[in-house]
């Protein structure tokens, strides 16, 4: 039917709701899962400084979770999407008597640094926490309390590639670092069914406020800041743990 319109018009009409949300998964190819780094941590390339390096940053960007979900909330009027969103926040910061299952992801990923060799003051203390990291996760945080709460929910839809890398890492881990507690890989495992509720809901927000060509695109845009937030912290930590300094520099 649209063939039919001028092309001028076309071009301004959204697009139907399983091409949009093609393109969304589209942006794949820039997921950080094809990072050299990456691809180099999950093949098994890297030195233990290495993967203590890249947990030791990546916590920064764990305990920031809730702070950027929040920011979420506090711009939304909506009930039922606060209540829902809510979840989130208890999933990385935990509920109830906040052990075992109810530690929360910040904890489980507290374990993992234990499990390659830091210490809770290593992680806590965030003095391996590069500039590059810290400014990349600064930069999603404030995106989520500046917007408004649609857009802050579009940025998280990097979580429809993270199942993925989750499995990745579950899967070569245990033979690749057998140096590594394999109990501190549960985060891994805990993210996969979490990822993909949170993914069901983004979506549902997504087509709901995506009415528009304008807003579809600006969807496009919001999901690409977000994979460059996530690629970024790898080039900082990429840079930050060379292999040359194998023999000089530990967490």
């Amino acid at each position: 039917m649209n063939a039919a319109l001028p092309p001028a018009v076309a071009k301004e009409l959204p697009w139907p709701a399983d091409e949009f949300e093609a393109r969304l998964r589209a942006r794949e190819s820039g997921y950080h899962i094809h990072h050299a780094f990456n691809r180099r941590l999950n093949s098994g390339a890297l030195a233990p400084f290495q993967v203590r390096g890249w947990v030791a940053n990546r916590f920064y960007y764990q305990q920031a979770i809730p702070m950027k979900d929040a920011a979420v909330m506090s711009n939304c009027d909506d009930r039922e999407t606060r209540r829902r969103w809510a979840l989130r926040l208890l999933d990385h910061d935990g509920h109830d008597d906040f052990e075992g299952a109810n530690a929360g992801g910040i904890e489980v990923w507290t374990q993992l640094g234990l499990a390659v060799g830091l210490t809770r003051e290593d992680l806590w203390s965030q003095r391996h926490v590069q500039p590059g990291v810290r400014f990349a996760v600064d930069a999603y945080v404030n995106f989520a309390r500046r917007s408004c709460w649609q857009e802050g929910v579009i940025s998280s839809l990097t979580e429809m590639f993270a199942p993925k890398i989750h499995a990745d890492r579950l899967a070569g881990w245990p033979s690749h670092y057998p140096w590594i507690d394999a109990s501190g890989l549960a985060y891994f495992r805990n993210r996969i069914p979490l990822a993909q509720r949170d993914v069901e809901h983004g979506l549902e927000v997504a087509h709901s406020w995506c009415d528009t060509r304008t807003r579809q695109d600006r969807a496009l845009a919001i999901l690409q800041f977000k994979l460059d937030v996530l690629w970024t912290m790898l080039d900082a930590v990429e840079r930050a743990y060379p292999d040359d300094l194998a023999e000089e520099l530990r967490p």
